[in-house]
């Protein structure tokens, strides 16, 4: 019987809204970091290879069962990108990482795009063992717009300057009950609850 996961990841927001979301399956999401687990290699372009890599890693070092979540913005305009390269964009032009400097850069080199819309896209990857043949993938993706200056107190990353049109606000703007309805992450994590009720316990 499955009770633990390791979360491939020491994000304390990602931790937050993705226990929140597996409450009801009454299982526990450990940090990697808590168990001594390394961070992965992630060098691949889509993803769902890099979530692969993540979770991989933890179940290896732990011998638990993993969940890695890989996300990013994807900005139509740039082709898709920053896409995997997310959490490093800013230190492209010269800025340390961080979400206030990503934020920035985004902001700056889109100063002069008429083409606004984007996706925040999250992939969730869990695997029974590092070897599992048949990992449960999920995917979420919630389009938008980026503003041309940030807006709203609530979220992390590029939740003040992610318009979502259905809901005439920002990210930032939302309540966090809200927003983890409907975010990329929240949406991948609801259909990943799912695969792990239908096919884990």
């Amino acid at each position: 019987m499955i009770d633990r996961i390791v979360l491939a990841s020491n994000n304390r927001g990602k931790l937050a809204e993705l226990q929140a979301m597996f409450a009801p399956l009454g299982l526990t999401l450990v940090p990697q970091g808590e168990l001594g687990v390394p961070e992965a290699e992630e060098p691949h372009r889509t993803f769902v290879e890099n979530a692969l890599a993540k979770a991989r890693n933890a179940a290896a070092h732990t011998g638990l069962p993993a969940i890695a979540d890989d996300a990013g913005l994807c900005v139509d305009a740039f082709g898709g990108l920053p896409g995997v390269d997310t959490a490093y964009y800013a230190t492209q032009f010269g800025y340390p990482k961080g979400d206030d400097h990503n934020v920035r850069a985004l902001l700056e080199q889109m100063a002069n795009q008429s083409n606004r819309r984007a996706a925040l896209v999250s992939t969730l990857v869990a695997l029974r063992s590092p070897e599992d043949p048949e990992p449960l993938i999920a995917v979420g993706r919630a389009p938008g717009e980026i503003t041309r200056e940030p807006v709203g107190e609530h979220g992390f990353g590029f939740d003040p300057v992610m318009y979502i049109p259905a809901f005439g606000k920002t990210f930032a703007q939302l309540p966090p009950e809200v927003k983890n309805a409907n975010s990329h992450r929240g949406q991948a994590a609801r259909q990943m609850v799912e695969l792990i009720r239908a096919n884990w316990l």
